[in-house]
């Protein structure tokens, strides 16, 4: 795919939509205690894509940094000033072909699921870059499309 794709999604409901557009920074799964809670389920998959290639319509409601639909209660996005975080499952079209580059949190992985293989895996999160200030993260809700 191009630098040019443009993908879609939404939540259930199709109150709030949004657009990624190009290819993601990084594509990979977690399986914290905060992800396996806001998506019930054993693991979250995502891609990260920088925010300026983000855009989104409808309203939305937040906990902590993690943005829903007040509506159906889909998960939406986490946003900051540099990055989007979008939930693999909210595309329109499965992303067949994106693949988790590395796994978060896999001390909390089920003994049922295995490591992915060449996925890089971390115990916690991933290391920051340093010396590097970043922003603290805003809810979508202050995300909002631009014209």
């Amino acid at each position: 795919m191009s630098d040019t794709t443009r993908r879609t999604g939404s939540c259930l409901c199709g109150g709030v939509h949004f657009v990624v557009t190009g290819q993601p920074s990084r594509v990979g799964l977690c399986h914290c205690k905060d992800c396996r809670k806001a998506g019930g389920s054993a693991y979250s998959a995502f891609a990260i894509w920088p925010r300026d290639a983000f855009e989104t319509s409808g309203e939305v409601a937040s906990y902590g940094t993690r943005s829903f639909c007040p509506t159906c209660g889909s998960r939406v996005a986490w946003v900051d000033d540099n990055e989007a975080e979008v939930m693999l499952g909210s595309l329109d079209v499965a992303p067949t072909d994106l693949a988790p580059q590395y796994e978060l949190w896999t001390g909390r992985r089920e003994t049922w699921l295995h490591a992915l293989p060449d996925a890089e895996q971390f115990e916690h999160d991933r290391p920051q870059a340093q010396d590097v200030d970043l922003p603290a993260p805003r809810p979508l809700s202050d995300a909002v499309a631009r014209d």
